[in-house]
């Protein structure tokens, strides 16, 4: 039987663009052959699942019912659940899966766990890593700078940033760089996912109308996105090995 592998996306503070970077995992995943469900913890409205209405559930991270969707559920037989966290719910989020013992299974090796945490640009983003890193013992740590906002992390001084990280054993930094403001309103207004968006197709896999230079600017910028989850062998985290994309060799 596969392992089953869980990633939570989240922040403790809105606005970081914690939901595109979940889009864009899901897009990686789907273009690598990986088998992938997501649950939009953004209840009951949900984001997330306006770009996936195929393989997301809206569900209340708070509520035990919907705990037991996501959690009982995991041998599925599909191989990656992405959890997309509401905002400003990353640590009590994580406090519950210690309370239900998940936490517990991805110690002792059972479950694959991974946190991809979106760090905004304000000194507090630091002390969120502090506090989440208090539950990631036996989970992949991932700290993600995302310029999709054009935020510039102004109000970080290096020398404290650095004293944060290098407390956590195991982190990994990732860069999530800035798309042009233009392509990514389009990307929002058409409700696809990005891959669909740069292959022109619909909300129904019908062909679109998308502009060649806006879909140019996308493809690019999730290339550059791409090359950040292959540099940490992410599709090896979900137990696949990595497809030959279009324009590689």
């Amino acid at each position: 039987m596969v392992k089953p592998v869980v990633i939570v996306v989240g922040a403790d503070k809105g606005g970081v663009g914690k939901t595109t970077v979940s889009r864009t995992l899901l897009d990686y995943f789907s273009v690598n052959n990986v088998q992938t469900r997501a649950f939009d913890t953004e209840s009951p409205r949900g984001t997330l699942k306006r770009f996936y209405p195929e393989i997301t559930e809206i569900v209340d991270m708070t509520a035990t019912a919907d705990q037991m969707k996501i959690f009982d559920t995991l041998n599925s037989g599909l191989s990656v659940t992405v959890i997309d966290a509401r905002a400003g719910l990353l640590s009590s989020a994580l406090a519950s899966l210690r309370d239900i013992g998940f936490l517990d299974s991805a110690r002792s090796g059972q479950i694959t766990f991974a946190v991809f945490h979106i760090l905004g640009s304000s000194i507090a983003s630091l002390d969120e890593i502090a506090e989440t890193a208090t539950f990631m013992n036996g989970a992949k740590y991932y700290l993600v700078k995302n310029f999709i906002n054009d935020t510039q992390f102004f109000q970080w001084d290096q020398a404290t940033y650095n004293s944060y990280f290098h407390r956590i054993k195991h982190a990994t930094e990732l860069v999530i760089p800035k798309l042009n403001e233009m392509a990514y309103e389009q990307v929002e207004v058409a409700s696809v996912p990005f891959v669909d968006f740069v292959a022109n197709k619909g909300r129904n896999d019908e062909p679109a109308n998308n502009s060649f230079v806006l879909r140019g600017y996308v493809r690019h910028w999730l290339a550059n996105v791409w090359s950040e989850f292959d540099r940490i062998n992410l599709t090896e985290l979900a137990g696949a090995k990595s497809a030959t994309r279009p324009g590689e060799k």
